[in-house]
């Protein structure tokens, strides 16, 4: 039996892989991870597992920078990005349009929801990346990476939604756990999510998974313990390269557009190293 070191989050669809339910040529060995995100830097940086989660954006930053790390084609997270920008009830802003010029925070620029959120602006409303003064929190986890001029760390020991609050910021990007407050409102129209998907066919990819380079020879093998676990508690979400390109292609792009990256992947080059019989 192999063993390979893993940091995986838990959600219903991966649940029978943690807790062992699940089995095949290989054995995942996951490392407790309550905030996956968490996982992402110190992957990137020593390689400390040998398979793991990874949002989308850390990924494309790592495999500019040359990590060792191989794109495979499952889906961990995944939703519609709207519902995460955040201003005031008693906001001037009427919609995404009056962004241009505001102040936004967002915990890194490399955040992948931010990301999907400034392509989406752009894309539909008009408001450039440079527009926007992107006032960030945290390093992105590719230590190689750093900002463009357009973004700005905010003081030592700022708390975002506090600086919201105190008019300090016109809006803020929050991550997969919304903020609840009475005085928050979200930015973008209820309806955003559906609209947005029916404009391009796909939800926005959070997380994938990687391997490293030296154990791709497994990625099937991974990949197939991973399917018997979305088998018991199926999660609708893609898999494949085809079924993935475009959403991963849409990512590219957008990386590129906002400063994250200095060129976009071509689809060759984004399953470079996954062997045929992984897919």
């Amino acid at each position: 039996m192999i063993h390979l070191s893993a940091a995986i989050g838990r959600y219903p669809h991966t649940a029978a892989l943690l807790d062992g339910a699940v089995h095949g040529a290989v054995t995942l060995d996951c490392a407790p991870f309550p905030v996956i995100s968490r996982a992402f830097a110190p992957m990137v940086r020593e390689g400390r597992f040998e398979v793991s989660e990874m949002a989308i954006a850390t990924w494309l930053q790592a495999r500019e920078h040359g990590k060792n790390l191989v794109l495979l084609p499952r889906v961990m997270a995944a939703r519609m990005q709207e519902g995460s920008l955040f201003c005031r009830t008693d906001s001037a802003i009427r919609g995404p349009a009056d962004l241009a010029g505001k102040r936004v925070g967002v915990r890194a620029y490399s955040q992948t929801t931010g990301l999907w959120l400034r392509g989406i602006l752009q894309d539909a409303h008009g408001v450039a990346p440079e527009s926007v003064r992107w006032i960030t929190f945290e390093d992105a986890h590719v230590a190689e990476c750093g900002d463009p001029p357009w973004a700005e760390r905010a003081p030592p020991g700022s708390e975002m939604l506090k600086m919201l609050e105190n008019g300090e910021l016109d809006a803020i990007i929050s991550g997969n756990d919304a903020p609840s407050a009475p005085w928050l409102r979200p930015v973008f129209p209820a309806t955003a999510g559906a609209d947005y998907l029916r404009r391009h066919g796909f939800t926005p990819i959070n997380h994938l998974l990687v391997i490293r380079a030296d154990r791709a020879e497994h990625a099937a093998s991974v990949l197939a313990l991973t399917d018997a676990a979305d088998a018991m508690s199926p999660s609708g979400l893609p898999r494949g390269r085809v079924a993935l390109m475009p959403a991963i292609a849409f990512a590219a792009y957008h990386a590129v557009r906002q400063g994250l990256v200095g060129r976009a992947a071509t689809a060759h080059e984004v399953w470079a190293g996954l062997p045929a019989d992984a897919d």
